[in-house]
């Protein structure tokens, strides 16, 4: 006759799936383990922490753009992220690499998307359209639901702001320098916070965007290479 009272094990299946505390204890212990296998080689991975050629930090004006970007809470309805999938590149452009949010902090890629991605927004439209977007999306976009953002073409940018924030971003990586932060009341002197705002947009996904039409270009103003000359 078989023993039901033989103790049982302190690791058997049975007394982790008996035992709630035992098991929470062990699922945390596994994710935490796996999260850091997954997480910490991207810190020392080169292509996660080199920013792409040509990028830049922001300028102080698209600083205080970004910063108002968040204020609104553009992210709610808009990712910064394009997936390397073809819908996605049909539609928005080149998929986002890590290499190009190194300077931001924290970064926008977001996952939600009742309006269409930002990533690759920089240069596609004229800065006039963006105001008139911003002003009354329906003006633009008919069939638009988001929100207009009228007030921000009369609210002016407070220079104060501007040194401590890049001084703050410099502390986490961000390479200003002192010329660049003294200079930073001076560089949004003046402007409206529409200005910064699409001073923001106006540079979201270019560097990568711009770098790739360069390797591009020598490519289409090749001549094409001339015919074999025909036997006589």
């Amino acid at each position: 006759m078989a023993d039901n009272n033989k103790p049982i094990p302190l690791f058997s299946h049975e007394k982790i799936e008996t035992n709630n505390f035992l098991m929470i204890v062990l699922i945390l212990l596994v994710v935490a383990v796996g999260g850091l296998v997954e997480i910490v080689p991207l810190f020392f991975q080169k292509s996660t922490t080199e920013a792409v050629t040509g990028l830049k930090p922001y300028t102080p004006l698209q600083l205080v753009g970004r910063d108002i970007y968040l204020r609104e809470g553009c992210y709610n309805c808009h990712s910064q992220m394009i997936r390397p999938f073809r819908a996605e590149t049909l539609r928005y452009g080149h998929y986002s690499v890590a290499g190009e949010f190194v300077y931001d902090h924290p970064f926008q890629w977001g996952s939600k998307r009742t309006g269409p991605d930002l990533h690759r927004v920089g240069g596609k439209y004229s800065d006039e359209w963006h105001r008139i977007h911003l002003n009354n999306p329906r003006d633009v976009v008919p069939e638009s639901n988001m929100p207009a953002y009228a007030w921000l073409e009369k609210a002016m940018v407070d220079p104060a702001v501007v040194a401590p924030r890049m001084k703050a971003l410099r502390s986490v990586g961000v390479p200003y320098t002192d010329a660049e932060i003294a200079g930073g009341a001076e560089a949004v002197q003046g402007k409206t916070e529409q200005d910064a705002l699409i001073a923001y947009l106006q540079v979201l996904g270019r560097a990568l965007t711009d770098q790739l039409a360069l390797q591009a270009a020598p490519t289409a103003a090749a001549p094409a290479p001339a015919a074999p000359a025909s036997a006589p």
